[in-house]
Parts: structure tokens; C-alpha cells; sequence
């Protein structure tokens, strides 16, 4: 029996995510055909592209207007698609503002929804759950605390564990990793990872370096490895730079400078570092992964922040203190992110090794949180029960 599925994901991880899916499927259901909206990561592992989801990401509600053109364009594209060639089931991946509409139109086909990696509908703007209650056959959440939310709610859910767990990749070792990039591995050695978008590396780069030219002052010989998110145009990276600084980014080899620009490679950058400077979001659980301490910090423009702010139903905002349930990270978020706090964080911990300690044994209790590995397989397993039961029927 051949299946077919329609695929919709957005974003840096969701594509992440949504290729070590595709990966697992097309393993246990070799004839399978998978198509959607997606990247990279998505195309790599089999999946068909129908529309390219970069481009449409954004954080801010401001911030999206501007594409909201082609975002309706690739939605009517997707559907058309689907009434065209009908899939036997739906998989949204994250993305909520866009997959939420198309999971209505999709679903008002006769067609099964599946969710992979839903809302954190228990951070802000709680009332989605009944809109997902309406369109969703299953649910597939990566924290443990969120299978109880969706069972209260009515929506049938599945716990399958975090797919980072599995895709933390293998690293070099610090040493040999530092030596390949002309770095001294007996140096204190930060990384700066400023989001995956190019409105958040506008809004959160510039601070980060004035942060680190202040952390050079203050701890002599410290270098720095920035983590460059795929498919990010240079000119995003230098001009931003060389706003704020003297200093200019390099490539690894040169040793003209501390400071060395690392595409695709994070996961050896989080594990090469004694520290990292991130911007909020999955990129925090990949550290929290590696054990690796950190500073979250986030700035939205101000109005996106003011006009959101009120639907927020947290205290805090980085994964790893939501996941313990307790602030274990310190956290810089709008007006607090300062390149003075951000440099005050780093150096306390850059210089007291017991305050190191104590956050990598409080993210090690994160990581236990996780799940076991093999969530990817597990989630596949799931969309195929729902697609292949949306099969016998027909």
C-alpha cells in the first residue's frame, strides 16, 4: 500500500524536524510519497518541494505583515495541490500562524491532520487549543508536561520525545575542534548563536558583539565562535558588524582574529564552548543538549513586544528554565538585553567555575526531560497509523 502525504513546515528546526521525519518514514514505508511546504533539510530526505518556506519566516506580529502576499500565495498552493493529488493525511510541523490555516482547509477536504510539534499553547495564547481540537486527528508533542494539557483539552495526543535528542549530532571533541579553526583550545572560548532569521540576527547581532568586545576587555584572550544559520545572506552578517565595531568577522584559519564565523556546524560550536550567548528558541534545548551554559536573550521590535506581551501566560521564556521549572539560565529579554547585562552573565560565569558547575548539572536534569531517543521513528510510526487507517476507509 502506497501512502502519500502532505508536509508543511517553517522555519530553521521545523525543517530540521520535518527532514529526520521524512528520513524515518520513507524507512518504514518505502513506496510512500511525501511532498509540501518545507527546506532544505525537508528536500534532502526525500520530501518533494512544492513551495520553499524561506522567506516566510519571521518572528513579530509587525514583522509578518509584509509577508503575508506570499504566504496566502503558498497556502492556495498547498491546497491546490491537495485537491489535486488528495493525501492520505496531513503533517504540520510548528508554524502555527500559517499550518493553522492551512490544517482548516486541508481538514474541510476529508483529509487527516496530523500535529508535530504543537504550539507551546502553555507559554501564550492558550485559547488555540480549541482551534486545534477542531482540525487535529493527532497531536505528536516533543515536552512531557504537554501530553496532559492536550488530553485535558480533548485532543488526542501522543508523547514521542524531543527529535534534537537524536539529531545533536556527534562532535569532534573541544580541542581538536578549536585546533581545526586556528583557536587555542586553553582559552575561554563563547559562542553566539543570534537566531536563525534575518530580522533576529538584525535585532539581537549588534548587541552580541558590543557584549563580546566588552567580554575581551574584561577576560583577556577569550574567543568567540559565531553559529551562522543556513541560507543567511553575508551582507546580513558584515554590515550588522561592522556597525557596532571595529572588529571584523572572519573565516575560520584566519588567525587575524578572535572572532570566527562557523556556518552549519552548531552543534561542534555548542560543544567546543565553555559558554553561549543565544537567542531564545530551539537553539537553547540543542545547548541544553550538549550541557553547554548559556545567556538567552531576545528583543522583538517594540511594538510586535507591547502588542504581545499581554497574551504571554509564563514568567519566563527560554526552553530550559520552562522545561525545569525554574530560572536555571539567566535570561535578558526586550530592554534588559544590553550588551553590558549580556557581558555582566558571561563573565560571571566565564569566571566562577561552582556557577559554571551548577548550570550544567540543572541542564543535565533538562536533558533527562527529553525522552529517549528515536522520537523521529516514533513520530513516523504515528503519521503512518493515521494515514494508513484514513486508507482503509476509502
Amino acid at each position: 500500500m502506497s501512502v502519500r502525504l502532505l508536509l508543511s513546515c517553517g522555519e530553521a528546526s521545523g525543517d530540521l524536524y520535518a527532514g529526520a521525519l521524512t528520513r524515518e518514514l520513507r524507512a518504514l514505508s518505502p513506496g510512500l510519497t511525501i511532498a509540501g511546504l518545507g527546506g532544505p533539510h525537508f528536500a534532502a530526505a526525500g520530501g518533494g518541494l512544492i513551495a520553499d518556506y524561506r522567506g516566510l519566516s519571521v518572528t513579530g506580529l509587525t514583522e509578518a505583515v509584509g509577508k503575508l502576499p506570499r504566504s496566502w500565495a503558498t497556502l492556495r498552493r498547498l491546497v491546490a495541490s491537495a485537491r489535486r493529488d488528495r493525501p492520505d493525511a496531513l503533517v504540520v510541523v510548528d508554524f502555527p500562524d500559517f499550518n493553522f490555516r492551512l490544517a482548516r482547509r486541508i481538514k474541510q477536504l476529508g483529509v487527516p491532520v496530523v500535529y508535530y510539534v504543537s504550539p507551546q499553547i502553555w507559554a501564550w495564547r492558550p485559547g488555540r487549543l480549541k482551534a486545534i481540537r477542531a482540525f487535529a486527528d493527532r497531536v505528536l508533542v516533543i515536552f512531557p508536561f504537554e501530553e496532559r494539557i492536550y488530553r485535558e483539552g480533548g485532543v488526542p495526543v501522543e508523547f514521542v520525545g524531543h527529535p534534537l535528542v537524536d539529531l545533536a549530532a556527534a562532535t569532534v571533541g573541544r580541542d581538536e575542534y578549536l585546533r581545526r579553526l586556528g583557536l587555542d583550545p586553553r582559552a575561554p572560548t563563547v559562542a553566539i548563536l543570534p537566531g536563525s532569521r534575518p530580522n533576529e540576527v538584525r535585532q539581537m547581532l549588534p548587541t552580541l558583539v558590543r557584549a563580546a568586545d566588552r567580554i575581551s576587555a574584561r577576560v583577556p584572550g577569550t574567543q568567540f565562535l559565531l553559529a551562522r544559520a543556513p541560507n543567511l545572506e553575508d551582507g546580513l552578517f558584515r554590515y550588522r558588524v561592522r556597525d557596532v565595531s571595529e572588529r571584523s568577522l572572519t573565516r575560520p584559519g584566519d588567525d587575524s582574529e578572535s572572532l570566527v564565523v562557523i556556518e552549519n556546524d552548531t552543534d561542534n560550536v555548542l560543544a567546543a564552548a565553555d559558554l553561549t550567548l543565544i537567542a531564545s528558541g530551539t537553539a537553547t534545548v540543542q545547548a541544553a543538549l550538549h550541557g553547554t551554559p548559556m545567556v538567552i536573550v531576545y528583543r522583538l521590535s517594540p511594538i510586535t513586544y507591547k502588542l504581545g506581551r499581554p497574551l504571554v501566560i509564563v514568567d519566563t521564556y527560554g526552553m530550559p528554565n520552562l522545561i525545569a521549572g525554574a530560572p536555571i539560565v539567566p535570561e535578558l529579554i526586550q530592554d534588559d538585553f544590553t550588551a553590558e547585562a549580556v557581558a555582566d552573565q558571561a563573565i560571571a560565569l566565564l569566571t566562577d567555575p561552582d556557577r559554571a558547575a551548577a548550570m550544567r548539572a540543572a541542564l543535565a536534569r533538562v536533558r533527562a526531560c527529553l525522552g529517549a531517543a528515536g522520537a523521529s521513528r516514533r513520530a513516523a510510526q504515528s503519521v503512518l497509523d493515521v494515514a494508513t487507517r484514513a486508507v482503509t476507509k476509502t
